[in-house]
Protein backbone atom coordinates (compact mmCIF):
# COMPACT_ATOMS: atom_id res chain seq x y z
CA UNK A 1 0.00 0.00 0.00
CA UNK A 2 1.60 3.14 -0.91
CA UNK A 3 0.64 6.72 0.77
CA UNK A 4 1.34 10.24 -1.11
CA UNK A 5 1.77 13.28 0.75
CA UNK A 6 -1.93 14.39 0.29
CA UNK A 7 -2.85 10.87 1.58
CA UNK A 8 -1.13 11.80 4.76
CA UNK A 9 -2.19 15.08 4.95
CA UNK A 10 -5.70 13.84 4.06
CA UNK A 11 -5.75 11.75 7.17
CA UNK A 12 -3.82 14.03 9.29
CA UNK A 13 -7.09 16.23 8.85
CA UNK A 14 -9.82 14.21 8.99
CA UNK A 15 -8.25 12.41 12.58
CA UNK A 16 -7.14 15.37 14.06
CA UNK A 17 -10.41 17.52 12.91
CA UNK A 18 -7.76 20.41 11.51
CA UNK A 19 -8.13 21.74 7.75
CA UNK A 20 -6.49 20.07 5.01
CA UNK A 21 -4.17 23.30 4.15
CA UNK A 22 -2.69 23.30 8.29
CA UNK A 23 -2.13 19.29 8.03
CA UNK A 24 -0.11 20.07 4.58
CA UNK A 25 1.86 22.83 7.09
CA UNK A 26 2.08 20.65 9.46
CA UNK A 27 2.95 17.17 7.44
CA UNK A 28 5.95 19.24 5.48
CA UNK A 29 7.26 20.90 8.61
CA UNK A 30 7.89 17.57 10.75
CA UNK A 31 9.62 16.17 7.33
CA UNK A 32 11.51 18.96 6.88
CA UNK A 33 12.58 18.82 10.77
CA UNK A 34 13.38 15.14 10.22
CA UNK A 35 15.39 15.96 7.39
CA UNK A 36 17.79 18.84 8.67
CA UNK A 37 18.04 16.72 11.99
CA UNK A 38 19.35 14.08 10.23
CA UNK A 39 22.62 15.74 8.84
CA UNK A 40 23.73 16.07 12.08
CA UNK A 41 23.11 12.38 12.95
CA UNK A 42 20.36 9.88 13.28
CA UNK A 43 16.87 10.83 14.27
CA UNK A 44 15.22 8.63 16.71
CA UNK A 45 11.65 8.22 17.04
CA UNK A 46 10.87 5.82 20.02
CA UNK A 47 8.88 2.90 19.05
CA UNK A 48 8.73 4.38 15.61
CA UNK A 49 11.92 3.84 13.69
CA UNK A 50 15.17 6.08 13.37
CA UNK A 51 15.90 7.87 9.81
CA UNK A 52 19.40 8.64 8.81
CA UNK A 53 21.11 10.03 5.68
CA UNK A 54 22.99 7.43 3.49
CA UNK A 55 25.54 7.41 0.30
CA UNK A 56 24.25 5.16 -2.09
CA UNK A 57 27.52 4.13 -4.28
CA UNK A 58 27.78 5.19 -8.32
CA UNK A 59 26.57 1.94 -9.64
CA UNK A 60 25.98 0.94 -13.80
CA UNK A 61 22.57 1.68 -14.97
CA UNK A 62 20.97 0.62 -18.42
CA UNK A 63 18.00 2.35 -20.06
CA UNK A 64 15.51 -0.35 -20.94
CA UNK A 65 14.17 1.38 -24.48
CA UNK A 66 17.21 1.83 -25.69
CA UNK A 67 19.88 -0.43 -23.89
CA UNK A 68 22.49 2.40 -23.57
CA UNK A 69 24.15 2.05 -20.19
CA UNK A 70 25.40 4.54 -18.24
CA UNK A 71 26.79 5.32 -14.96
CA UNK A 72 24.70 6.42 -11.80
CA UNK A 73 26.45 9.37 -9.75
CA UNK A 74 26.92 8.53 -5.84
CA UNK A 75 24.00 10.29 -4.05
CA UNK A 76 22.63 10.76 -0.17
CA UNK A 77 19.26 9.72 0.87
CA UNK A 78 17.44 9.77 3.59
CA UNK A 79 16.92 6.18 5.15
CA UNK A 80 14.15 5.10 7.76
CA UNK A 81 14.72 1.62 9.86
CA UNK A 82 11.43 0.85 11.45
CA UNK A 83 12.12 -0.25 15.12
CA UNK A 84 11.30 -3.77 16.48
CA UNK A 85 7.47 -2.99 18.02
CA UNK A 86 6.44 -1.46 14.60
CA UNK A 87 7.52 -4.14 12.57
CA UNK A 88 5.70 -6.27 15.11
CA UNK A 89 2.65 -4.28 14.43
CA UNK A 90 3.19 -4.67 10.98
CA UNK A 91 3.03 -7.96 10.67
Amino acid sequence: MNFSKSDIAKNISIKSSVSAGESKIILESFLSLIKSSSKNGPVKLSNFGTFSFKKTPKRLGRNPKNKVSYIIPEHIKLNFKPSNKLKSRMN
